[in-house]
């Protein structure tokens, strides 16, 4: 009897050292996931690599998936009591991306020969900066500019998290992408947006001193 006993012990305690072996193995198999979650691209980095890039791989593409999870993004941005007036007008067929190409100008047009993907910023007049039908104080449609200024800074921060790189353009002949994409004259035609991959690392800027753009009281 007594031996049956120490045999069941002996039996239990082995049980348990499998378990805690098996469990250990889990951890271990997991760690590398939860490394990799950590290796994601930090804020600070997003900010650092960001650049103004002119020269694109013309072999690699994007996907109308991947665009619009950048244009999603764009919606968190803040606006003037949340009128969202910013609008994207999303060039992908080369049909299209070749048109575009031919209204930003000449030098923009090869900066950009590479991107895949053009995009024309838009804002709704009357609608940042009003209330009730009425402008709330001098910068008036100013507000609706500033709002997509800073939509079109989510989408090009967005853009660089996800590996991707971006232009932004002003140069660009507002009427004629007017025609083309058919926008309302309610809208003022901003920026077109280059997306694609960096061909090259391009340099970092200088950057004016601090003390010449804050002041503190």
């Amino acid at each position: 009897m007594k031996r049956t006993t120490f045999n069941l012990a002996l039996a239990a305690t082995f049980a348990f050292l499998m378990f805690i072996g098996c469990t250990n193995n889990k951890t271990q198999t997991q760690e590398p996931a939860q490394e990799e979650t950590a290796a994601a691209v930090s804020f600070e980095e997003v900010l650092k690599t960001r650049r103004s890039v002119r020269h694109y791989d013309s072999t690699k593409t994007i996907s109308e998936a991947e665009v619009r999870e950048l244009l999603i993004a764009t919606q968190e941005a803040p606006s003037w009591a949340n009128q969202q007036p910013s609008k994207y007008y999303v060039a992908m067929s080369p049909e299209k991306v070749s048109a575009v190409q031919e209204l930003v100008g000449e030098r923009n047009k090869q900066n950009v020969a590479g991107a895949p993907v053009l995009i024309v910023s838009t804002y709704e007049k009357g609608k940042s900066g009003f209330f009730n039908g009425n402008q709330t104080n001098e910068v008036g449609d100013g507000w609706g500019a500033y709002d997509n200024g800073l939509s079109n800074a989510y989408f090009i921060l967005m853009a660089r998290a996800k590996g991707f790189d971006t232009l932004i353009m002003g140069m660009r002949d507002s009427e004629k992408l007017r025609e083309l994409f058919n926008i309302p004259e309610n809208e003022a035609v901003m920026a077109v947006i280059s997306l694609g991959y960096r061909a090259g690392e391009p340099r970092q800027p200088t950057h004016r001193p601090l003390e010449e753009v804050a002041q503190f009281f």
